[in-house]
């Protein structure tokens, strides 16, 4: 039972180790993008707070500009 239970684990841990490595391609490969963005004229930090509201829920986004708006009032700075 325990070689049966150690095979499992070895493969469960090269599973990891694989999907890691995908990972890694896949962070690097959305680093090429960005690159490829900014080549072009594109500002990063833009482009990757535009991702962020893109994929938030429609009404959390409203509700997170309705709180900025708020604070950047009580700033001084609307």
């Amino acid at each position: 039972m325990a070689e049966a239970t150690d095979d499992r684990l070895r493969l469960l841990i090269e599973r990891i180790e694989r999907l890691e490595e995908e990972k890694k391609g896949i962070a690097d490969d959305i680093r090429d993008v960005y690159a490829e963005g900014k080549a072009v004229g594109y500002d990063t930090k833009l482009m990757r707070q535009i991702y962020r509201l893109r994929k938030m829920k429609p009404e959390e986004r409203a509700e997170m500009e309705t709180l900025l708006d708020t604070y950047k009032a009580a700033l001084g700075m609307a």
